[in-house]
């Protein structure tokens, strides 16, 4: 286990944006690492357009863009062809992140994240790394049987395509359950990189709005443990505890290739500035990094 000190979870971090985001991520930049992982969601109200431009405008600050494909929002199988084929045009394809969506029924031919990953666009599009959702508290829509069959069956079809799985948990306020699940996964051959979710500093009430979209269980006593009461939503709260609850029971002998990632929230710079100071994070940078710019 881990006993103190900088955090080897740390290195690598990811972060999530949104793809009206790009503005404050240049904000952020120089509090980040060259290279770090930003994630592009794909949310319903914005247009494949925004989200292009976000992933162009991460790599061009030096990072490395993620940008999000989910399933169920997908219209047609030509749509999901020239939004690959645009961001390979900004050098933002060779890693995406694949999701069912939040659409209890589909607007094309994608029912979830599997029936993307079994058409063979991805690597045609020139895909080399694609993340996965993980669920170590449940789903509040889906059993958890289906989601861990689930869950072995894109691990399993990734990597005899060829392409490098990753998994990417949604946030949660308890350790315990994130480290049972992550030790489950490892029992069953699943040795994928697992990135932890991680809300970054933000508003009480902002968080729990999020967590109950999320179906993400805030109980007084769990959230209490996180580090805010239920009976005082004034103010905002980090992940202070969690973090060091996480580093206390991790263990890489038993959960393998563990990172983290954060949830912004829009708080991008705040969420940036807490790893910069945080006591796991090691040396400081010096300074700010030369803006990298790619054609």
């Amino acid at each position: 286990m881990h006993n103190g000190g900088r955090l080897p979870l740390l290195d690598g971090f990811s972060l999530e944006m949104t793809g009206r985001d790009a503005a404050r991520l240049e904000e952020a930049a120089t509090l980040l690492p060259a290279g770090t992982r930003v994630n592009i969601t794909y949310l319903a109200g914005e247009t494949p357009e925004q989200r292009v431009e976000a992933a162009r405008a991460a790599g061009c600050l030096g990072f490395t863009p993620v940008p999000h494909l989910a399933a169920r929002r997908v219209r047609s199988s030509a749509e999901l062809t020239e939004f690959l084929a645009a961001l390979g045009e900004v050098a933002a394809v060779d890693e995406v992140f694949v999701v069912g969506g939040d659409p209890a029924t589909p607007a094309g031919p994608y029912a979830d994240g599997l029936a993307v990953l079994r058409s063979g666009v991805l690597q045609e599009a020139g895909v080399h790394r694609v993340g996965v959702a993980g669920y170590p508290e449940g789903h509040p829509d889906i059993a958890t049987t289906t989601l861990d069959e689930a869950l072995r069956a894109k691990v399993a079809l990734l990597t005899e395509q060829g392409l490098v799985p990753a998994v990417i948990t949604q946030f949660g306020f308890d350790v315990q359950p994130v480290l049972r699940w992550i030790h489950g996964l490892r029992r069953h051959g699943i040795d994928a990189q697992v990135r932890v979710g991680v809300p970054g500093p933000v508003g009480i009430k902002r968080l729990l709005s999020y967590a109950r979209r999320f179906g993400v269980a805030t109980s007084a006593g769990i959230t209490r443990k996180y580090g805010f009461s239920l009976a005082n939503l004034v103010g905002t709260t980090g992940p202070d505890a969690f973090v060091a609850a996480l580093a206390a029971g991790f263990d890489p002998v038993v959960h393998g290739d563990v990172r983290l990632h954060f949830y912004t929230f829009g708080g991008i710079t705040a969420t940036a500035a807490w790893v910069r100071d945080s006591r796991f994070a090691g040396r400081r940078r010096d300074g700010p990094r030369e803006m990298q710019v790619r054609d």
